[in-house]
């Protein structure tokens, strides 16, 4: 596969990634979860070069950095290992909204995650949600002394607005946002990427497969299981559906247009998007994990991807894109 370069500091990442959430948490239900198959899903991503891996602490919380720190023994130099610090976690749970970004917590964070990766260092460190109790300047200075200290190589923001990401690289550099970004959800166009380009920051969209819709899978709401993510999502309940599914549509007759999957048609459309771009699908599954890849070496033509923006644009979207609890905790 090939490799992108996010930042001006140098990461050079997998065009795509591997989102390793759900292989632990948020989709599906426990019993849906095979941890022989999620590793068969890892090594299977290095061995096709996507080499870009997403975790963070809150993913259990922590049991996706501990399958990380199982699956890749023998193979950590191979990867890219991404993980994320900014969520308050007590008794092995995730409190509400609530968020710890204090210097005192990122340090102990870091230690803890880099024990449960099993590694030395972490490659790119993300603040996962901006904390409005601890200054961004604050927060930056105490990723760039673990950069310093061996113990994190680039320095990431996720779902931060423009002030912050500004205020943040102006204290230590931001390689990469991770947000959510794809055909189906276009918040960052207006403001953040512009901004990103200004300041030479990669974007990491997650996910970039529409939460289902752009693969057309999707299905409604209440027709998951308790504890899914996309029960509570606005987008999959009621008439929010039907609309979202007519939009939704023009992906498949793209994708049938060229003998493809609609998925592989969502990822091209995002690589296409520009060079400084990685989308970090997830999956916890081989089968879909090669479908993605493939996507890679879809070339999409100016017409086609016209058709894909107007048919997508923002106002075509029906629905909110969390609940307002969730929301509350995006920096915009």
């Amino acid at each position: 596969m090939q490799t992108r370069t996010l930042g001006t500091q140098g990461l050079v990442v997998s065009a795509l990634g591997l989102g390793c959430m759900g292989m632990s948490a948020s989709y599906g239900t426990p019993e849906e979860r095979d941890e022989r198959e999620a590793i068969a899903t890892l090594h299977r991503a290095i061995d096709l070069g996507c080499t870009f891996l997403d975790t963070a602490e809150v993913y259990g919380p922590y049991t996706n950095e501990k399958l990380l720190g199982r699956a890749l023994k023998g193979r950590r130099n191979e990867v890219v290992l991404a993980t994320k610090f900014g969520f308050r976690i007590e008794n092995g749970k995730q409190v509400g909204t609530g968020r710890n970004s204090h210097p005192k917590h990122i340090r102990q964070v870091v230690d803890a995650s880099l024990q449960r990766l099993q590694t030395d260092h972490i490659d790119l460190l993300y603040q996962h949600r901006v904390d409005p109790d601890v200054p961004i300047e604050e927060v930056a200075g105490t990723v760039g002394e673990l950069v310093q200290a061996g113990k994190v190589r680039f320095f990431g923001l996720s779902e931060a607005g423009v002030a912050n990401i500004r205020r943040a690289n102006a204290v230590y550099p931001v390689s990469a946002l991770q947000s959510e970004y794809s055909l189906w959800e276009r918040n960052l166009e207006a403001d953040i990427i512009p901004l990103l380009r200004e300041l030479g920051i990669g974007l990491v969209p997650f996910s970039p497969l529409g939460r289902g819709f752009l693969t057309g899978e999707a299905k409604r709401a209440e027709d998951y299981p308790e504890g899914d993510f996309r029960r509570g999502d606005p987008r999959y309940q009621g008439t929010n559906f039907d609309a979202n599914m007519r939009a939704a549509a023009v992906v498949g007759e793209v994708a049938q247009s060229l003998g493809v999957k609609p998925g592989q048609i969502a990822l091209a459309w995002l690589l296409h998007k520009g060079p400084d771009i990685a989308p970090i699908p997830g999956t916890k599954r081989v089968k879909y994990l090669e479908e993605n890849i493939a996507a890679a070496a879809i070339a999409l033509d100016a017409a086609q991807m016209q058709v894909l923006d107007e048919a997508l644009a923002p106002g075509n979207i029906a629905g909110p894109r969390y609940n307002p609890t969730t929301m509350s905790m995006i920096d915009r």
